[in-house]
């Protein structure tokens, strides 16, 4: 069966191996890093890209400039994007010019969206959402004007959304997973998390912010399971709220960093409000403190600046004004030494049966057999985590990555003095019977900024066969992406940063979710809009790992509803098993070689002369598999091939 590459003219094949390849462990990102240093700006700021090929870069529409893009959804040929103010809808058909086809105005944080057929889930948590999406918010402190919960829309029409339903829950909705149950065509669930203060009873009935222990209906403690009927959508309503939570005890947590203990310092001496709430000291911006303190002069029916009577009267009761608006510690829950009470984040990976709960101080494995009845199958801490925010599964489902979004993703946590195992990833394998394992970290590596908030946050796996392979956002950090196959030794393969948004001031801004969707890598950017990537080869992931990875395709993508991906048998999928191979060594330079121009020849012919080829490769590849340590990479090229011959 060999031939030599020597052959190639005589068959009229031409074959270029790649001659580049080389182990992860190998990778070389460029030096001095060029993330480091970059000229600040909105739309005109310096970047520094490594391995990707920015395809397009479009700024949000006149009434989404300034307020904060959030999360994305994926629909055909359609990317959907939050933002505080609605959502946007573009048409990604051609990633070098996308096409703007829908804004919708209808404000509440955060706007995160989701896909499911013909409608489109959007969550609502801040309290200026208004159940008529009118921008006018909603001053009241109890109105039955106000959505806090899951708006539905009819996407049948995606260029004319109609809001059909919504759902209100009792802390709203930070986040939502949609799950698409295998066993249940007409409805689907979604999973809401809502981390906001729970709201008056008075504004909707049946909620109640007393400890379980007072109150068994207590919305602390609990998530919220929705059940949509496909076919009536307005009749979703929740059908469970599980706790989840029962039985965690406070998890540990870290200090400050020197950076932070500095910078409250400076403020200290410098008279900054400084308050203590959710567990340490933390400066108030001056966004809260300006129109708390002209509230106190009209309270005592003042007029204008305000005092120093006031500023002092201010310092003393600013924990306890902090704490009712955010809902941070009160008099009795720091006593019960309880653990977190609602998830962040929950991915949902209903192939195998599993859920990854982000849940502020843990990181939760949860059974979604049974789609209305998730329970907790295991639970992590770890002390150098501030804040679990998000999760993502390997393909095979035998491992699974949380986010660590310390200080909030409104903070720069990637300072040069910042610890590395702070605000980063942490990853973890699973054991047969649903045990979590503690792997290793990783960090965006580049040092970034004051100016720049900068921490672990969304992403998704990219397709490439047999490696787990991951882009992500990290704010102002930009994206990076990185290999995690081996989960004791993630390794960065290629990034793109911009410099700040501002240089003389932190200003929101960066990357708030990049997920990979039919060939395509999309980003929305907090500030400046959509960004659309594709990846370039490198000798860390070749032009046939990429051409595989481009095979798996969807008419729809939610990241928080993992899919399982399945590669198509095509001679792309199985040069790109010979290109791991030959990283690897698992085989030798001259099988490697014989194999390509096997593969390049087969790839050329047809029929009867193809088939023969391919099976006498796959035979070969069977023999090789049978005493090779690399005996599972083989035995995919191997079954490749025969599928390959088989069409």
């Amino acid at each position: 069966m060999e031939e030599s590459a020597s052959n190639s003219t005589e068959t009229g094949v031409t074959v270029t191996p790649p001659s580049n390849i080389k182990p992860i462990t190998e990778a070389e990102p460029p030096s001095p890093d060029p993330r480091v240093g970059l000229k600040a700006g909105v739309f005109d700021a310096e970047d520094a890209i490594w391995n990707l090929e920015m395809v397009s870069q479009t700024p949000p529409p006149e009434d989404f400039i300034g307020v904060t893009n959030s999360d994305l959804a994926f629909k055909d040929n359609y990317a959907i994007q939050g933002n505080y103010n609605g959502f946007m809808v573009w048409d990604i058909s051609n990633p070098a010019s996308p096409e703007l086809v829908v804004d919708f105005l209808c404000p509440a944080s955060q706007s995160d969206v989701s896909v499911y057929g013909d409608l489109l889930f959007v969550s609502g948590e801040g309290l200026g959402g208004r159940l008529d999406c009118g921008t006018q918010g909603v001053d009241k402190t109890v109105s039955d004007e106000r959505l806090r919960g899951i708006r539905i829309f009819d996407i049948s029409d995606i260029k004319e959304p109609k809001y059909v339903s919504n759902v209100q829950t009792c802390r709203g909705s930070h986040t939502h997973s949609v799950l698409d149950d295998p066993e249940d065509d007409e409805n689907v669930y979604v999973y809401v998390s809502g981390s906001a203060p729970v709201r008056p009873e008075e504004e909707l009935p049946g909620c109640s912010s007393a400890m379980p222990d007072e109150d068994p209906n207590s919305a602390l403690f609990r998530i919220e399971v929705i059940k949509v009927p496909l076919a009536n959508p307005e009749q979703a309503e929740i059908v469970n709220s599980p706790r989840i939570f029962e039985n965690l005890t406070e998890a540990p947590r870290h200090g400050m960093s020197p950076a932070d203990i500095a910078k409250l310092k400076k403020a200290e001496e410098e008279g900054a409000f400084i308050a203590e709430f959710w567990g340490r000291k933390r400066v108030i911006s001056d966004r809260f403190i300006k129109p708390m303190l002209q509230q106190m002069v009209e309270e005592r029916g003042g007029t204008g600046e305000p005092t120093a009577a006031d500023s002092a009267k201010l310092r003393k009761e600013l924990p306890q004004m902090l704490a009712e608006r955010f809902g941070g510690d009160d008099d009795d829950e720091p006593e019960e030494n309880r653990g977190p009470n609602q998830c962040h984040d929950i991915t949902l990976y209903p192939a195998i049966g599993l859920a990854g709960g982000a849940c502020e101080g843990y990181g939760l494995l949860l059974d979604i057999e049974d789609p209305a009845n998730p329970k907790r199958v295991d639970a992590v801490a770890d002390s150098n985590f501030a804040y679990w925010h998000s999760a993502t599964f390997n393909n095979e489902g035998d491992k699974v990555l949380f986010t660590d979004e310390w200080g909030g993703g409104g903070q720069p946590k990637c300072r040069e003095d910042d610890p590395m195992e702070w605000g980063a990833n942490a990853i973890f394998t699973i054991s047969e019977n649903n045990e979590m394992n503690f792997q290793s970290y990783y960090k965006m590596p580049a040092p970034q900024t004051a100016q720049e908030n900068c921490v672990a946050h969304n992403g998704s796996l990219i397709p490439i066969p047999d490696r787990d392979v991951m882009v992500q956002s990290w704010y102002q950090g930009g994206i990076s992406i990185f290999d995690w196959t081996n989960p004791e030794n993630p390794v960065e393969i290629a990034f793109h940063d911009r410099g700040p948004v501002d240089s003389t001031r932190m200003r929101m801004g960066g990357s708030w979710s990049v997920y990979w969707y039919n060939g395509a890598i999309v980003n929305s950017e907090i500030a400046r809009g959509l960004d659309i990537f594709k990846l370039k080869p490198s000798p860390y992931l070749t032009e046939n790992e990429i051409e595989a990875a481009n095979t798996v395709t969807f008419d729809q993508l939610n990241p928080q509803g993992q899919p399982k991906f399945e590669w198509p048998a095509t001679f792309a999928l199985a040069r790109a098993y010979v290109d791991q191979l030959e990283r690897g060594q698992g085989l030798s330079e001259e099988r490697i070689s014989s194999t390509r121009m096997v593969l390049a020849r087969a790839e050329q012919a047809s029929g009867t002369q193809r088939s023969t080829l391919l099976n006498t490769l796959a035979e070969d590849m069977e023999d090789e598999a049978s005493s090779s340590d690399h005996s599972e990479k083989i035995g995919k090229l191997a079954d490749t091939v025969r599928s390959l011959a088989s069409d």
